[in-house]
């Protein structure tokens, strides 16, 4: 296992971890208190009724062999079909789901493209001003919760200014450039957060790297200060803060439930609650399924990337 190189351990880590989540979705349907069928279908049931869905969910077979095919389905990309839509759930999910993926993404670059210069400047302004300002603003990013930002958001630029669109992602195509002006706002709300995390997380690294004796034996050989900073010591503070990108992507797909709903966005998170909503579970199951898999993926790949960058974790 030694002579494994780290980045393959870590994919051969990652399966049992696939495993736990797999099955904890599929027991979902098994821990819902009372007969989730009986739930789906209303208490005014007849028994005949009960007894069909119930068998064409495969739920009167043994636990064992529901799980086999569970499994089965997973591998076949087969997650039943929809009670209420009346459609595959692989198919439903597979079309919300670049709408959920586009929206995580743009919050995650709007939340970097703010808390790195951000980060910095507040390093660099260590106990003036600048440092005590951008602090106040990434607290604020903090403490204000999604569901308060974005309809302030909508008053201000949709209603009151009219510069975007309210809700909905268009009529257009998905990445059309219609598409774009309806995620700005979405985006904006969702990525203000995490900009105010990493904020916090970058000028952390920073004032550490700053301290460090090669960056005055930079300045010492005459090196410019913008090199200094943004070549090395930069460089180097960004490596811890890999880690926390891929523990926040996490915390982005389940605030992106909130935001789907504030702005009638068309992604996982909205559909998740509805199907809840019509007891729909072989869709919940899906939609859920779908966001632990990208959590596990985008933690895989910040892992292999943090490996890369740092060279004394390959060993």
């Amino acid at each position: 296992m030694a002579s494994i190189p780290k980045p393959v351990r870590r994919i051969l880590v990652t399966l049992p971890v696939l495993w736990v989540v797999v099955s904890v979705v599929f027991l979902l349907i098994h821990l819902v208190p009372g007969d989730p069928v009986v739930q789906m279908l209303g208490e005014g049931a007849t028994a005949s009724d009960v007894s069909v869905l119930r068998h064409s969910y495969g739920l009167d077979a043994p636990l064992g062999t529901q799980y086999l095919r569970y499994w089965q389905g997973v591998l076949h990309a087969d997650l039943g079909q929809s009670l209420r839509l009346h459609d595959s759930v692989t198919h439903l999910v597979a079309q919300r789901y670049p709408y959920t993926l586009a929206l995580t993404l743009a919050a995650l670059l709007i939340g970097i493209a703010i808390s790195i210069p951000a980060g910095v400047a507040s390093a660099l302004h260590r106990g003036r001003w600048p440092d005590r300002l951008l602090g106040m603003a990434s607290l604020g990013g903090l403490s204000f919760p999604n569901f308060a930002l974005g309809p302030i958001l909508i008053l201000v630029f949709s209603i009151r200014l009219g510069w975007l669109p309210v809700s909905g992602a268009g009529s257009g195509a998905i990445f059309g450039l219609n598409f774009w002006f309806y995620l700005i706002l979405p985006a904006i709300t969702l990525g203000s957060g995490l900009a105010g995390v990493l904020t916090r997380m970058v000028r952390t690294a920073m004032l550490e790297e700053l301290g460090q004796d090669y960056i005055r034996t930079a300045r010492a050989k005459g090196l410019s200060e913008r090199t200094v900073v943004y070549r090395h010591a930069l460089g180097n503070s960004l490596i811890p803060v890999l880690t926390i990108l891929g523990l926040q992507f996490g915390s982005l797909l389940s605030g992106a439930i909130v935001t789907e709903t504030v702005f009638s966005w068309p992604g996982i998170g909205r559909l998740t609650l509805s199907a809840i909503s019509n007891r729909d579970y072989a869709l919940v199951q899906g939609c859920i399924l779908a966001v632990g898999l990208t959590y596990v993926a985008v933690n895989l790949l910040t892992d292999v990337a943090y490996t890369l960058a740092n060279p004394r974790m390959r060993a």
